[in-house]
């Protein structure tokens, strides 16, 4: 084979020097591949050109296949090269004033434009849109940290708490460094780590109804990662009032539930579902019940999936519907919910 090499070698410096295109030069070394082989084929086995070659036509057909193989890989790799040129150039077209991206930005959201969903358009959709995040808790830690890797580009968070020792088996948004810190601190560090383009808004305080309506308006979308009724509540009336939709998701020791209520898509609100509190010790908190660590980071994950597909348009969301994961037996199922007639928040919806 190595007469072979030689040959190919003087054939690529030929066609170099005579100004031939690189695919006329492969195209001759291809010719000279099938002209060896066939002469392979019909001389005698063993015989002088045969050991000239130095292989047999085994040899040599598995040589052509190898050489097929990294030929198909190039052109798979040629191809989503050029899919991402043309998803930046979307991205550049498609980028509402304020939402220019920076140098170097295309180049961490590549993955996203990439995706038929998504591409470029979708990409400056998450850059101009704002998500509200309440609670910097279990459920999201996970949301906020993949909502700035993914460019949304303003995220608020709300929080009253700090972050305290037992936290850290499941909220991976803090760290033991930041042990004492405000949530809404801490998380905002963690984001700015992973995404410093995003404009992280923090707010340490206690979402209350008096304030709920005024910062929820401000927002295109809300994540309610809390795990009390009064806030979910206070919440999803805030919600209802500006016409925002609000993912939802919540967590009970080895089982997670997730829904998006959006009244003004025809979709029930959380109160539909949930018409009143239960009563003390029906549903106890993490704190009361215990709760697998991972199992907020695959809930709140999914809460961010949903805002993404939200604000890109991309699939099916599941306003109208509840999934509910057993990570105890590893099954996942969803329901469907209707409005509820007559329903105290958004029954003149």
């Amino acid at each position: 084979m190595v007469w072979f090499l030689v040959l190919a070698a003087g054939l690529w410096f030929l066609g170099s020097r005579l100004g031939a295109p690189r695919n006329a030069r492969w195209l001759m070394i291809a010719l000279l591949y099938v002209l060896i082989l066939a002469l392979l084929v019909v001389t005698p086995r063993g015989g002088g050109f045969a050991q000239a070659m130095g292989g047999s036509v085994g040899e040599w057909l598995v040589l052509g296949a190898l050489a097929v193989a990294v030929w198909a890989y190039s052109l798979v790799l040629g191809r989503l090269k050029r899919r991402a040129v043309a998803g930046e150039a979307e991205v550049a077209q498609a980028a509402p004033t304020g939402s220019t991206f920076a140098p170097g930005e295309i180049d961490r959201y590549a993955r996203h434009i990439i995706l038929r969903e998504i591409g470029g358009p979708g990409q400056a959709a998450l850059k101009k849109a704002s998500v509200l995040v309440v609670g910097a808790g279990g459920l999201g830690s996970p949301a906020l940290l993949y909502l700035a890797a993914a460019g949304v580009g303003r995220i608020g968070v709300i929080d009253e708490d700090v972050v305290e020792v037992t936290n850290l088996q499941r909220q991976v948004i803090h760290a033991d460094g930041r042990l004492g810190q405000p949530k809404v601190f801490s998380a905002e560090a963690a984001m700015k780590a992973v995404n410093p383009y995003v404009d992280v808004r923090p707010y340490n305080r206690r979402l209350t109804p008096e304030i709920a309506r005024e910062l929820v308006a401000e927002y295109d979308i809300v994540l309610d990662g809390t795990d009390n009724f009064d806030t979910r509540y206070a919440v999803n009336a805030a919600c209802v009032a500006a016409g925002v939709p609000l993912v939802s998701g919540a967590l009970t020791q080895w089982e997670g539930q997730l829904s998006v209520f959006h009244p003004a898509s025809g979709a029930p609100c959380y109160r539909c579902i949930f018409p009143e509190a239960p009563a003390a010790g029906l549903a106890p908190s993490c704190a009361e019940a215990g709760v697998l660590g991972p199992l907020p980071g695959v809930v709140g994950s999914m809460m961010a999936v949903e805002a993404i597909k939200h604000i890109t348009g991309a699939g099916q969301g599941l306003t109208g519907s509840m999934m509910i994961y057993d990570a105890l037996w590893g099954e996942t199922r969803t329901i469907g919910v209707k409005r509820r007639e007559g329903c105290e928040t958004c029954g003149t919806v």
